[in-house]
This record gives structure tokens, C-alpha cells and sequence, in this order.
């Protein structure tokens, strides 16, 4: 491992959001040659999915202008990091499995309210739980990794900390009236405890590992 690559963006807001840290258990696992793969194979698929939820909220919600716009952008963005970490893994000669999802993006979508305005709202909130997270571990990683990857995760941090913030203000925006830490409270809890509790699959977003 070599010295960690320089972070040029103020991730205190993001990190002032969160309800904890990634454990270092979770790091340590991460940093394992056997877990390498791993780690590159589902950031890929997480990139795949985050531009997908984009594009559907954008189907599902088209009457919200600002939705379409930053979304539109975001999904691109997105795209793009496939493509980057696909690039990644295509020259390590990784072999691309099927993975299966880890517990953590639908053990949150499980809090959010069925109906609207407010189902609008709590999604647009747990994508801003997933993005800011997906930028911690980014940073959290960054000690961590070899040349190639951790200068590339850095590169990330500017626009998954956009990403954050882009949901978060369309939470605050397209429903007004709705108190917000109402609605985050229970879903930041779920937050740590996915995070925090014991996993016993190691993905990006996984918990503590079992071994």
C-alpha cells in the first residue's frame, strides 16, 4: 500500500449527516487481496444501480423540473463511473460474477412510506443516505488502496459528495412542509445498524464482517 491519495473537498457536511462511521473491521476486510474483487465487482454494480434509480425516479416524477435536470446529470455521472471501475476490473483480469445485492440499500427502501407525497420524500432521502455513505467509505479507504484504485476513489469524492447534497435538496424542495428529521431519524438508525451489526456477506455497503 502506498500513501494515501489527497482528499480536495469538504466532506464535513456529509460526514455531519451521517449517523457513524465505517468500522474499521469493515476497512481492514476491504483492504484484503481476497476481498479485492469483491469490492471492485459490486462498486460496479452499485454505480449500475444508482444510475438506474435515477432514470426511474425521473419516469416516475416527471412534473418536478429540478428532479429531471439533476437527475439526468447525476445518472450520467454514474454511468460513467461503471464504466471507469469496469475499465478497472477488465484490466486486472477480474472475472465479472453475479453478485448478490447486499442487505443495505433494501433494508432502508423497507422504512420508506408507500404513499406519496411522502414515499417522494423518503426515497429522495435514502438516496442521500447512499450517496454520502458510498463517499465516506471512498475516503475510508483511501489509506487502504494500492496506486491505481485509491487515486481513482479520490477522483469520485467530488461528485458522490454532489450526489449527497443533489438529493438531499430536492428533499427540501419538492414537498415543502414536511418536517425532514422527522422522516430521517428512523432511517438513519437503520443506517447504523446495517452498518454497524455484523454482515455475513462482504460488499461495498456490507456491515461488520462475520470473519
Amino acid at each position: 500500500m502506498t500513501a494515501a491519495a489527497k482528499i480536495d473537498v469538504d466532506l464535513g457536511p456529509l460526514l455531519a449527516f451521517l449517523p457513524c462511521e465505517t468500522p474499521q473491521a469493515w476497512i481492514d476486510a476491504a483492504a484484503s487481496p481476497e476481498n479485492l474483487a469483491t469490492l471492485l465487482v459490486d462498486h460496479a454494480n452499485c454505480e449500475k444501480k444508482a444510475a438506474s434509480t435515477a432514470l426511474n425516479l425521473m419516469y416516475r416524477y416527471v412534473e418536478h423540473p429540478a428532479l429531471l435536470h439533476k437527475l439526468s446529470r447525476l445518472a450520467r455521472e454514474e454511468l460513467r463511473h461503471f464504466e471507469q471501475v469496469l475499465a478497472i476490473i477488465e484490466k486486472r483480469e477480474i472475472v465479472y460474477p453475479q453478485l448478490s445485492a447486499a442487505r443495505y440499500a433494501s433494508g432502508l427502501r423497507e422504512l420508506a412510506c408507500r404513499y406519496e407525497p411522502l414515499r417522494l420524500v423518503d426515497t429522495l432521502l435514502i438516496g442521500a443516505i447512499i450517496e454520502a455513505r458510498s463517499c465516506e467509505r471512498f475516503a475510508a479507504l483511501l489509506p487502504v488502496l494500492d496506486d491505481e484504485i485509491g487515486p481513482f476513489y479520490a477522483s469520485l469524492l467530488r461528485s458522490e459528495a454532489r450526489h449527497f447534497q443533489d438529493y438531499l435538496t430536492l428533499a427540501e424542495t419538492l414537498v415543502p412542509g414536511v418536517d425532514l428529521s422527522v422522516r430521517l431519524q428512523p432511517l438513519l438508525e437503520r443506517e447504523r445498524e446495517l452498518i454497524e451489526s455484523p454482515d455475513p456477506e462482504f460488499r461495498f455497503h456490507s456491515g461488520v464482517p462475520l470473519i
